[in-house]
């Protein structure tokens, strides 16, 4: 009962968060007939900021961390990260009703990392005095980018299969393609300034404080967007309810397994075990939406932010965080 009830408030609790009240809000206005319109090129623009102080935080935490403790739970996170969405894109694409694009980015968005979810979880463990590794929350970016980046090169082979001619994909040609895009290059580009520069300075001054203000405007835009597409959802909502209930806590469980795997071999710690998890279990609030509405265009909003925001993060948080620490206190007998 008490699940039940941790649920419920943390589903509330989601439903005044940015990044799904200013979705909903976008929905609400667009079902009322507004005729607001937010430019493309403001619309870019936003993508870009927001992509880039992503990648900037990525590597600067990546500088700092000890890379030598880092490559085991590192392989493993980018493992989960791809093997996540081949899993979620290979059950989304074949049920009957859904759109291979909408099954790629939902996979895509499951496969990548919440940030809220990742700092949830080290309040948990800083209050339960589970310690863990300076350096763990910086696996983040190990999972996130391939994951993202897996999604966006299987719907454009999906894609390049489905028009005339295209029986052989160029996996090559995707591949690249995928890498020159407006998303994954902000990305990029943004973690290798912050792996060999020293942004800290105009990062904090210029790129955070606009952070939260411009994802609120793109998630109304996406809500928008979402609204006049609506209709497209209604007859498989059900598919995307069952896969973001269930596959946050199979995803987290595997890797617990992982990460149990990592500390046998290297001594990695139980609160990084848990955090691990917590990050494969997640599905993305932050990096995935704008990545993924640039990488996979054809895919529709209310299918996988929805999935996401609405349930996969309540979840995430409410179910698994307990979970794992519980897990890890009868496995590591803390």
């Amino acid at each position: 009962m008490d699940i039940l009830l941790d649920f419920a408030a943390t589903f509330a609790a989601q439903l005044q968060k940015p990044t799904l009240a200013f979705l909903i809000g976008g929905m609400l206005i667009a079902a009322l007939g507004s005729q607001l319109t937010i430019p493309d090129p403001i619309y870019r623009f936003i993508v870009f900021m927001l992509l880039m102080t992503i990648g900037l935080r990525a590597g600067m935490e990546i500088r700092e961390a000890d890379l030598a403790s880092m490559v085991l739970p590192g392989l493993f996170a980018l493992v989960l990260g791809l093997a996540i969405v081949a899993a979620g894109a290979a059950v989304l694409t074949r049920l009957p009703g859904l759109k291979a694009d909408d099954g790629y980015a939902t996979a895509g968005l499951f496969g990548a990392v919440s940030a809220s979810s990742l700092a949830a979880a080290m309040v948990v463990l800083d209050e339960e005095g589970i310690a863990y590794e300076a350096w763990a929350p910086a696996l983040y970016p190990f999972m996130d980018l391939p994951a993202l980046l897996a999604a966006i090169v299987l719907a454009g082979i999906a894609r390049q299969r489905r028009s005339p001619g295209g029986a052989r994909a160029d996996i090559k040609a995707i591949v690249l393609d995928s890498l020159r895009g407006s998303a994954i290059s902000a990305l990029l580009l943004g973690m290798a300034l912050g792996l060999i520069t020293q942004p800290a300075g105009v990062v904090e001054d210029f790129y955070d404080p606009m952070f939260r203000g411009l994802l609120s405007i793109l998630m109304l835009i996406l809500g928008m967007e979402a609204w006049a597409r609506l209709s497209e959802l209604a007859k498989v909502a059900h598919w995307y309810a069952l896969y973001a209930s269930i596959s946050p806590i199979v995803h987290g469980l595997a890797a617990f397994a992982l990460g149990y795997v990592a500390h046998v071999a290297t001594g990695f710690s139980p609160g990084g075990v848990v955090l691990l998890a917590v990050m494969a279990g997640s599905s993305s609030d932050i990096s995935g939406p704008p990545t993924l509405r640039a990488g996979i265009p054809g895919a529709n909003p209310s299918a996988y932010i929805g999935a996401s925001t609405s349930i996969g993060t309540p979840v995430a948080i409410a179910v698994g965080i307990p979970l794992y620490v519980a897990l890890a206190q009868l496995v590591f007998d803390l």
